[in-house]
């Protein structure tokens, strides 16, 4: 290739990769919805389930309590959601808070499901943590939707997708034992989703050995590590971004 054809192709890969980093800069980062589940109060008020449906449920029971230290699930779970928040906007990644605060009433399900609908999310994640009526039941598990046409059809394969993957970090951050995946029909938060929807239960508050761990910040911390490794892989982006 003559000097001059060799110069001009140089610009011409020149050109080409100043045009396709000004694309990926001009992208619009994904959006993730993330659910601190609960707030100061419960709502007692009833929705629809579903759209359409006759068959209505509490907006919000008001979630648990943990055993050994008396912290409410609902300031537990947001306290790992702004952690996550923080490491998923390092990574690059838009976030929409449900709530930034426990200072209210329960908004309910349908006004959390609609607020990832808005936003147009990649993910709605929904943060909560477990309790059961025997203190030896422990855990971390990650519920999805289950298949049902009109309601949950259209985001039931990516949601399968994203509990498998979330689950997956969030057993090798939390260190507690696996309780896998379960698809479940009743959660009027994922049938009001258009958007993939999962919602992770980080352990069981009534279990004294992961209350304990999951009241201290260094487990809080490793499990929003987690959340966002599993979220990245959701994304298709390294989940090395969200740090070590």
């Amino acid at each position: 290739m003559s000097p001059a054809r060799h110069f001009g192709a140089a610009l011409a890969v020149g050109a080409l990769a100043a045009a396709a980093a000004a694309t990926a800069a001009s992208s619009p980062a994904p959006t993730v919805v993330v659910d601190p589940g609960h707030d100061l109060r419960a709502n007692p008020a009833t929705e629809p389930i579903g759209p359409g449906s006759s068959v209505r449920k509490v907006k919000d029971g008001g979630g648990t309590r943990g055993v050994v230290t008396g912290i409410r699930e609902a300031d537990l779970v947001l306290d790992v959601s702004l952690r996550l928040r923080r490491l998923l906007r390092d990574a690059g990644v838009q976030v929409v808070m449900t709530r930034t605060r426990t200072a209210r009433v329960s908004m309910g399900n349908v006004a959390r499901a609609r607020i990832a609908n808005r936003a147009g999310a990649s993910l709605f994640l929904r943060v909560h943590a477990d309790g059961h009526t025997e203190q030896s039941v422990r855990g971390s598990h990650t519920l999805a939707p289950a298949l049902r046409r009109g309601w949950t059809d259209d985001v039931y394969s990516a949601s399968r997708r994203a509990a498998r993957l979330v689950q997956a970090e969030l057993v090798r951050a939390s260190r507690f034992p696996d309780r896998g995946i379960t698809e479940r029909s009743d959660i009027t938060g994922f049938n009001w989703a258009d958007v993939p929807a999962i919602l992770v239960e980080m352990g069981f508050m009534t279990n004294p050995t992961e209350d304990r761990a999951l009241g201290g910040p260094a487990v809080r911390q490793r499990v929003a590590h987690g959340l966002c490794r599993g979220v990245l892989r959701v994304l298709r982006r390294a989940p090395s971004a969200c740090g070590v």
